[in-house]
């Protein structure tokens, strides 16, 4: 385990307060429920431009696309950040499917790179702690969604 400094404590509470702002929470809110793209078609239905939902999306992967980058270059030790997100796995999961037609399309194949990057040492590092959790975890998040997907049945009184 790394040394963690006040310094990287305190970089960490910020970025930790940041998403405590009413916006981005709710914008994260939006995410986790409601944006399951499988294609490029979905992204367009699901968060059309010029929309809320849109905004949402990008201000949720540019968040994170943010706190990976600072993770990335060492501002903040890497195992202490692992043991306090989690999110990060999840929003990159959403955009795992469809990040090669996303990058296409932005002409950008570094999209979400410094994302993709840092969720692939934090799947690395949960396996080495609890081996099969990543697969017991994207099987969940598929049950969550199919549950999610599924008509409600009106309530009998």
């Amino acid at each position: 385990m790394g040394e963690v400094t006040h310094e990287q404590v305190n970089l960490m509470l910020r970025l930790y307060d940041i998403r405590r702002e009413s916006v981005l929470r709710e914008a994260r809110g939006w995410y986790v429920a409601n944006f399951n793209p499988a294609s490029m078609e979905d992204v367009a239905r699901q968060a059309p431009m010029g929309s809320k939902q849109n905004a949402f999306v990008r201000m949720v992967l540019s968040y994170w696309e943010m706190a990976a980058s600072i993770v990335n270059r060492g501002l903040i030790d890497e195992e202490f950040f692992f043991e306090n997100t989690g999110e990060q796995w999840a929003v990159w999961e959403r955009v795992r499917p469809i990040i090669g037609a996303w990058r296409s399309s932005y002409g950008n194949p570094h999209l979400f790179g410094n994302l993709e990057k840092h969720v692939q040492r934090l799947d690395a590092w949960r396996e080495q702690r609890s081996p099969g959790i990543g697969e017991a975890m994207r099987r969940m998040m598929t049950q969550r969604q199919q549950a999610a997907s599924k008509p409600k049945r009106a309530k009998r009184q």
